[in-house]
């Protein structure tokens, strides 16, 4: 198994080699090696593990799994909020916090959204990017997918920061990590399909969907003109 793994990924880089490296993606070729190999691990691994939690575990329970998940990136949004002077969004997200554990049974139900509290959605790589890091290199990681250096190191932060990483128990520790991962893909199933379905080429499309996106999440929707050379 492990042979025919570095074989594969062998023949993505030699196949990657191919493309031209873009402005905005200075590391395309080892970029789409990457992405062929997420591909791979999408249909064998990716996609089996999600139709079967998305088969076996009742809706109630993987939206309560949802919404305990998201309870803890509340917190992390307040916290990111601070740090970017975002005092009301940063309120709101300690709000529904609050609202969530105190009402919401410890977070398995989202009382705050149906109250009208409404998400700041802010991360690590955010704050990062507020202070003025630049983004760095665009990557793509099999079994992660889209990022950028910045966007990467603040997701390293999330997790060593988080409360999961601080469970004693190894096998309790790293189960809830895979419920959290599984989870994270079983909400971005339609997504996926989309693409699929829309896009000629789909790591063109997932790359600048992705970069346009976190530019915008920066600047809270108003993003400065962008450069020509930074265009594509």
């Amino acid at each position: 198994m492990i042979r025919r793994l570095a074989a594969l990924v062998a023949a993505a880089l030699l196949a990657g080699c191919a493309a031209t490296p873009s402005r905005v993606d200075p590391l395309e070729p080892f970029n789409r090696a990457m992405f062929e190999v997420n591909d791979v691990a999408e249909k064998v691994v990716i996609k089996p593990v999600v139709s079967a939690y998305t088969t076996v575990i009742p809706s109630p329970v993987r939206t309560a799994v949802s919404n305990v998940f998201g309870n803890i990136e509340d917190l992390f949004s307040a916290v990111n909020g601070l740090l970017q002077g975002k005092t009301d969004k940063a309120g709101n997200d300690l709000g529904r916090v609050m609202v969530n554990t105190l009402w919401g049974l410890g977070g398995l139900i989202d009382v705050a959204t149906d109250a009208g509290i409404e998400r700041g959605n802010e991360d690590f790589g955010q704050t990062f990017g507020f202070w003025g890091l630049g983004q760095g290199p665009y990557l793509f990681i099999p079994f992660f997918g889209p990022t950028t250096i910045r966007d990467g190191s603040g997701f390293l932060i999330r997790v060593a920061a988080g409360p999961v990483g601080f469970i004693p128990d190894v096998p309790v520790r790293n189960s809830l990590y895979g419920v959290g991962y599984v989870d994270l893909q079983a909400q971005a199933k339609e997504a996926r399909a989309v693409v699929d379905t829309a896009a000629l080429d789909r790591y063109r499309f997932i790359r600048n969907a992705y970069l346009q996106k976190r530019r915008y999440d920066v600047f809270d929707g108003e993003p400065p003109p962008q450069k020509e050379e930074d265009d594509e």
